[in-house]
């Protein structure tokens, strides 16, 4: 996730490669319709307060709108703000699509947000004006994956998906942590196309690869310890217990997590470590896609 003020953009391409959702990436699919005028059926965000200024307007869902000419979603109507990039620059909006629609400050729909409901105009909020990077039409209530992942009380995130921004190699998956014997739970229901048992310690690394022949994706647990009755061409339903929370393939007990990695396609392994090339698209917008958040 990105931080406060510095929001750690999602690449377009992957956003779009990922999940079966509306969400659109630069440039948009329905450029022709973005007129700068709000017209009936779309979403519209002003470039002043009290819906004043030029207008940007949209006809869906958008994960990013890209913070640089040429390619950035701009304000296109007449009026103050004509030709700046929507990105962190709008006051107010005016929703006439139809459904409720939800404005985040972070891109791919992540962080704060606020809805506007159908047919209703406002200002953006002061935590939001200026701060908007992405919105959502019919947002979902979701859950916090660290939730699902453990249930009970649930866990926490402890190193995001990086794609190598951030970190010295690759980290291509989400750790999740609670504490060693946790219940770990299905994240999405599916076909087991491998199971490694391993050994804690840095040498035995655990696998579980779960694929999910409607989304064509493979979800990748690694580092915990496999429930017995667990075995390759089994059906498991989203919120079954898989495991038990452990440091198979981890150097050191008191670093137990769980390692959730989304592969496209039916895969059996993780991504392989210690190379530079970047194998998995970011996840981010394929599990908001299946309900969660990611955190």
């Amino acid at each position: 996730m990105g931080t406060t003020l510095n929001k750690v953009l999602s690449v377009a391409a992957a956003a779009a490669a990922i999940g079966g959702t509306a969400v659109a990436a630069a440039p948009p699919a329905s450029a022709a319709d973005r007129d700068g005028k709000c017209d009936s059926g779309e979403f519209c965000y002003y470039f002043n307060s009290g819906n004043k200024g030029s207008v940007s307007d949209f006809r869906g869902s958008v994960a990013d709108y890209g913070a640089k000419q040429p390619g950035c979603y701009e304000f296109k109507g007449q009026g103050s703000g004509k030709g700046k990039c929507v990105k962190n620059a709008a006051a107010s909006v005016w929703n006439r699509t139809g459904q409720t629609v939800r404005v985040y400050y972070n891109s791919d729909h992540g962080g704060i947000y606020q809805d506007f409901k159908k047919g209703e105009k406002g200002d953006l909020n002061p935590r939001l004006k200026n701060q908007n990077a992405s919105h959502e039409l019919s947002p979902r209530n979701r859950v916090n994956m660290s939730f699902a992942l453990y249930q009970a009380r649930g866990g926490r995130l402890t190193c995001p998906f990086d794609g190598y921004q951030h970190r010295s190699g690759r980290h291509e998956g989400i750790d999740f942590a609670r504490s060693r014997g946790s219940n770990v739970y299905a994240l999405v229901s599916g076909k087991v196309t491998r199971v490694v048992e391993g050994r804690d310690g840095g040498a035995g690394l655990s696998t579980i690869a779960v694929y999910n022949a409607s989304l064509r994706r493979t979800v990748i647990y690694l580092h915990t310890d496999p429930r017995n009755s667990l075995r390759a061409g089994q059906s498991i339903r989203k919120g079954q217990v898989i495991a038990n929370e452990a440091w198979r393939g981890v150097s050191s007990s008191s670093s137990a997590h769980t390692h959730v990695e989304m592969r496209p396609g039916r895969q059996t392994h993780a991504s392989p470590s210690g190379d530079e090339h970047l194998a998995n698209p970011n996840p981010n917008s394929f599990w908001r896609s299946q309900g969660y958040n990611v955190r």
